[in-house]
C-alpha cells in the first residue's frame, strides 16, 4: 500500500510536552505522518490558545487521522497519550512488535493465562500518566513558587513553603516511584519493563523519566551523591531509551523542524 492509500495522519507537537513520545511511537510504526509545532508562553509556560481549535482541553499531545479515501470515513481526532498510543498500535501492522504476547501457551483466552510481560505492558500504559507523571507535575508546580514570577518580597517565603512541600511530600514518593521500577527492571526478563523487547508502554514511560532525569536530583539527598547510583536500573533503563533508534529519529525531526529539542518538563 503506497502512503497516498494508507491514512493522513497529523501531529500537534507543543515543545516541552509529552508529546515527543508520540513522535517516537510514529517513528517505529514507520507511518508517514506531518507534525505542526506549536510553542509554550514563556512567562505563564502554558500551551497556546491555538490549540484548543484542534482539541477543547488545548493539550497535547493530538494526533488527527484522516482514514484512507476510498473508506468513507469521516477524520478523527485523538488527544490522551495512552489511547493514542493504544489506538495506533492496535491499528496499525506494525504496532504488533510492539505489544508483547497476551497468552501463555494452552492457556489462550483463560483468566489469568496471561503471560508476565503482557501483564506488565497493559500496567505501564497507565502507569505513565497515573501514577507517576502527577508528582513530576506536581515538583513543577511548586517550583514555580521559587521563580522570579514570584515578588523578590516574598520569595523567600513561598521558596521555603515549596522546598518544604518538595521535601515532605514529593520527594519521597518520587524515591518510592524510582525504588519500584528500579525493581522492576531486575525482575524483567529483559532490559525492558515488559521484557527483551521494546514495547509502546515503555515509549510512554520514556517522557516521565527522561524528562526527570535532570531534576530527581534536586529533589533530595540521594545514596551515593546521585540518584541514578541509588537506582542504577533505572538510570540504565534511560539510557537505552534514550539510545533507541526511534527515539533518536524522533528527536532529529523534531530538530529540523524547530531547530533544537530538549526533553524536559
Amino acid at each position: 500500500m503506497s502512503a497516498a492509500d494508507g491514512p493522513k495522519v497529523k501531529l500537534y507537537w507543543l515543545n516541552h510536552s509529552r508529546s515527543q513520545r508520540i513522535v517516537w511511537l510514529l517513528e517505529e510504526l514507520q507511518l508517514p505522518y506531518d507534525i505542526e509545532v506549536f510553542h509554550r508562553d514563556q512567562e505563564t509556560l502554558l500551551a497556546p490558545p491555538e490549540l484548543e481549535k484542534i482539541h477543547p482541553l488545548g493539550k497535547s499531545p493530538v494526533i488527527s487521522i484522516t482514514p484512507p479515501p476510498r473508506s468513507g470515513d469521516k477524520p478523527i481526532v485523538l488527544a490522551e497519550s495512552g489511547f493514542i498510543a493504544q489506538y495506533l498500535v492496535e491499528h496499525v501492522p506494525a504496532g504488533r512488535k510492539l505489544i508483547p504476547r497476551q497468552w501463555r501457551e494452552g492457556r489462550e483466552n483463560t483468566l489469568g493465562g496471561e503471560t508476565e510481560e503482557w501483564l506488565r505492558y497493559g500496567y505501564y500504559m497507565h502507569y505513565a500518566e497515573g501514577s507517576l507523571m502527577p508528582y513530576l507535575v506536581f515538583t513543577l508546580v511548586v517550583s514555580r513558587l521559587k521563580s522570579p514570577q514570584v515578588p523578590l518580597l516574598v520569595r523567600p517565603i513561598t521558596s521555603i513553603i515549596a522546598n518544604r512541600i518538595i521535601a515532605m511530600f514529593v520527594a519521597p514518593n518520587v524515591r518510592k516511584h524510582l525504588a519500584f521500577i528500579n525493581e522492576q527492571l531486575e525482575t524483567s526478563s529483559g532490559k525492558y519493563l515488559c521484557g527483551q523487547a521494546l514495547t509502546a508502554a515503555d515509549i510512554l514511560m520514556s517522557f516521565p523519566l527522561i524528562a526527570g532525569a535532570a531534576r530527581f536530583d534536586g529533589l533530595a539527598s540521594w545514596k551515593g551523591g546521585s540518584w541514578k547510583n541509588e537506582f542504577p536500573k533505572v538510570a540504565q533503563y534511560v539510557q537505552d531509551l534514550q539510545a533507541e533508534p526511534g527515539y533518536k529519529k524522533s528527536v532529529e525531526r523534531i530538530e529540523a523542524i524547530d531547530g533544537k529539542f530538549e526533553a524536559s518538563l
